[in-house]
């Protein structure tokens, strides 16, 4: 794997990936993703290959209702590069999408960045202000930059028409919000949603995604430590001292597997809203005021946004 990058960074053409279609069926053959509540549901499951390696680069499972457009569940990455997606499980998407079910009302909106909006439309029925494929930011390694249009050209090819110029616009006012400090931010989260009972949810690893859209605002970095037989001491002071090495100001962390972690590191950008919605070793997400924590699963953290005061009168 650790040769893949350097031989399709120099290989001409076009995409240097494809998606391999393996598997599909109903949600009864693809028990391990704990679908069960969702049995009109149909799943294909995805291997991504680069050009001149046997085994994939990553693993996804989409899925659909119907003749819906297909939504990304989850994704598995098998080498250390990002690649057009980060890291999800499809088991903290389940029992996230389960609580909301149970505890949010049906009215209410879910402000979430548009993959998860995607992922929560289908799974509760619950509005969100992105229903559509945006593929933004393009995830990439530095390697591929100058192919970016390619790229471009065969997700778009993959996955369909890109997203109305409205939700677009409305992506980059939640981004907008997200990379504000926390009244700010909050503020234009209230103005998205309107009048409604809103909640965001936000997802450790939106902080990449968001740092490639604002990277003049986020000075960040990532990078995956392996867990040793659940050593956690150990795996702590590793993050720490590579923090340290390379001058980063706090981080968190991501669990990827029983096996791995991959650790957000920030320089600055510590003070945006959604820093501070993050567990980071300098935050306290509880104490937020602007926006309120009401619920954690895994990687999810969900926060109600308060009404806004009516008028004096």
């Amino acid at each position: 794997m650790l040769g893949w990058l350097a031989y399709v960074s120099l290989s001409p053409g076009p995409a240097p990936y494809h998606y391999k279609l393996i598997e599909e069926g109903r949600v009864d053959k693809f028990d391990k993703l704990g679908l069960e509540a969702w049995p009109d549901l149909a799943v294909s499951k995805y291997e991504v290959y680069v050009q001149e390696v046997d085994e994939p680069v990553a693993i996804a499972h989409l899925v659909k209702r119907g003749e819906e457009a297909p939504v990304l569940l989850d994704w598995e990455s098998r080498t250390s590069e990002l690649l057009t997606s980060v890291d999800s499980k499809s088991s903290e998407l389940v029992t996230l999408a389960t609580a909301i079910t149970k505890y949010a009302p049906e009215d209410a909106v879910i402000l979430s960045w548009w993959d998860t909006s995607r992922q929560i439309q289908l799974l509760t029925g619950r509005d969100t202000l992105f229903p559509s494929h945006h593929g933004e930011p393009v995830i990439i390694p530095s390697h591929w930059r100058e192919r970016s249009d390619a790229i471009k050209n065969y997700e778009q090819e993959f996955w369909g028409a890109p997203a109305p110029a409205e939700e677009r616009r409305k992506l980059q006012r939640f981004a907008d919000a997200l990379v504000a400090d926390v009244d700010k931010g909050a503020g234009i989260l209230r103005e998205l949603a309107g009048s409604r009972e809103a909640y965001v949810v936000v997802h450790i690893a939106d902080l990449y995604k968001l740092g490639l859209m604002r990277p003049d605002l986020l000075d960040l970095a990532y990078k995956s430590f392996p867990m040793n037989s659940g050593n956690m001491h150990g795996l702590v002071n590793s993050v720490k001292r590579w923090q340290a090495e390379n001058n980063y100001k706090t981080y968190t962390l991501q669990s990827l597997s029983d096996r791995a972690v991959r650790a957000y590191f920030l320089r600055d950008g510590q003070n945006t809203l959604l820093a501070q919605m993050l567990p980071f070793t300098e935050t306290r997400p509880i104490d937020l005021k602007a926006v309120q924590l009401i619920y954690q699963h895994g990687g999810y953290w969900v926060y109600k946004i308060p009404a806004t005061e009516p008028p004096a009168s």
